[in-house]
């Protein structure tokens, strides 16, 4: 998947990601953003279909919505006519987070789990049966070390992504890589 203007790279290397802006990283310092940009990746919605899915109130998703939208992370849809004859307003997702550098990192610490906490409400919505692999580690690392293996995993994510287009009819799958230092 190219960027917002169809730019697309295979070097083998993670395509060149930028510092996100404060409203950026605010936008994504909660979770429930985190589920609302990753179901509009997916599909249109409308903030009724994203409040029934994800089991809020829709003055609570339209708020989020906003944010979102105030950061260019998700664009409004042109209208259409829903089932009931009412004129919808759907959001997607412009795909501009995913080429932010650590957008996190100036949010403080508890930010970081954002997107951990996304991640673990998507996978008890999906179930057990939707885990397809796994892999836990420990390493010993230096912070050169930490960046190094960063970038590496990047770069194969990056591979997939400049490709992801021609897998459109292929099931969707999500995932997280999550790098920490232990408790001594």
């Amino acid at each position: 998947m190219g960027d917002q203007d169809g730019e697309r790279r295979s070097s083998g290397r993670p395509r060149q990601r930028r510092t996100a802006t404060v409203r950026e990283a605010k936008a994504l310092a909660h979770p429930l953003r985190l589920r609302i940009l990753r179901l509009c990746a997916q599909q249109e919605l409308t903030n009724k279909q994203l409040a029934d899915r994800l089991g809020s109130e829709p003055g609570t998703i339209f708020y989020h919505v906003r944010q979102l939208v105030d950061a260019g992370f998700l664009r409004q849809a042109p209208v259409r006519t829903g089932d009931s004859g009412a004129l919808e307003k759907p959001y997607r997702s412009t795909g501009r987070s995913w080429w932010l550098d650590d957008p996190l990192s100036g949010e403080g610490p508890e930010a970081a789990f954002a997107p951990i906490e996304a991640f673990q409400d998507e996978l008890r919505e999906a179930g057990p049966g939707s885990v397809k692999t796994s892999a836990r580690f420990m390493l010993h690392l230096s912070p050169e070390d930490v960046v190094a293996l960063d970038r590496r995993i990047l770069a194969i994510i990056d591979e997939y992504l400049e490709t992801e287009d021609q897998r459109l009819d292929q099931p969707v799958h999500g995932g997280i890589v999550i790098l920490h230092r232990l408790a001594e």
